[in-house]
Formats: structure tokens, C-alpha cells, sequence
């Protein structure tokens, strides 16, 4: 197999590239935030006591807020998101959003293999030291 020509858009990549990264800040706002775009109204994401009731450490972030924020990360690398042709993540640990300081989810594209058409992105999504997603990995066309 070989790897995409540097003629493509997304052209003369190697294994082990990183492609993107990017910090983005949570806040207690940006769960409420999200709590009415998604529909998803569980108050573990917005009240600390229901948090504390049910043992969790805190507010935590959404599942699926985390899992786009992740790949949303490749967004200014690819241009188009429709090349993004198949996108899985496995969740391990929560974030913990803050009521004060909120939280910073880390995320870094790194290319894992190339195909004759595509790439496969793992994305290294981190929080206060800790991996968050696993086997975080987008498979993307590079033609």
C-alpha cells in the first residue's frame, strides 16, 4: 500500500504525525450549554448535590460532549468534516467540571496508519493528567 500522494488535500503524511491539538475550557455554562442542544437533562451534569448523591466526584461533563470535542479537533486540519468516515471512542474516565476553575480537556490528532485512501487519526483525549477516551480514532479520506 502506499501512502496518499502530496497532490491530495490531505497529502505527504507519515505515521506518527501530529496533525492537530487543541485545549478547550469547560465550564458549568458550557454543560447547560450543551444540556439543551443534546436534550440531555441528567442533572449529574449540572448539580452537585444529585453528583455527590449518586457517588460520582463532582458534575461531570457530558459523554458525547467529550466525544465531539475530540473530534471536532480535527475540523481545521481537514477542512471539510464530511472526509471523516467513521469516528469510535471507548469512554474510561469522567471529566470533572468545576463550578470555579471548570476544566481543560486536551485533545492531540496523531496519524496511526495510512491506506491508499485514507488515514487513521488516534486522538489522545486527556484531563487533569488522566486519559479520558480510549481507542479514540477516526478513520479519514485523504483523497
Amino acid at each position: 500500500m502506499s501512502a496518499p500522494s502530496t497532490g491530495s488535500a490531505l497529502g505527504g503524511l507519515t505515521v506518527g504525525d501530529v496533525v492537530a491539538e487543541r485545549t478547550v475550557h469547560l465550564t458549568r455554562e458550557s454543560l447547560v450549554r450543551y444540556a439543551g442542544a443534546s436534550g440531555d437533562f441528567n442533572p449529574i451534569h449540572y448539580r452537585d448535590d444529585v453528583a455527590a448523591a449518586v457517588g460520582l466526584p463532582g458534575v461531570l461533563a457530558h459523554g458525547m460532549l467529550t466525544m465531539g470535542l475530540a473530534v471536532g479537533t480535527l475540523e481545521s486540519w481537514i477542512g471539510d468534516t464530511g472526509r471523516i468516515l467513521e469516528y469510535g471512542v471507548r469512554f474510561t474516565k469522567p471529566v470533572v467540571v468545576d463550578a470555579e476553575s471548570g476544566a481543560d480537556v486536551t485533545v492531540v490528532a496523531k496519524v496511526g496508519a495510512l491506506d491508499e485512501e485514507s488515514a487513521r487519526i488516534d486522538l489522545t483525549v486527556s484531563f487533569a493528567g488522566a486519559t479520558v477516551l480510549v481507542k479514540a480514532q477516526a478513520r479519514v479520506r485523504t483523497v
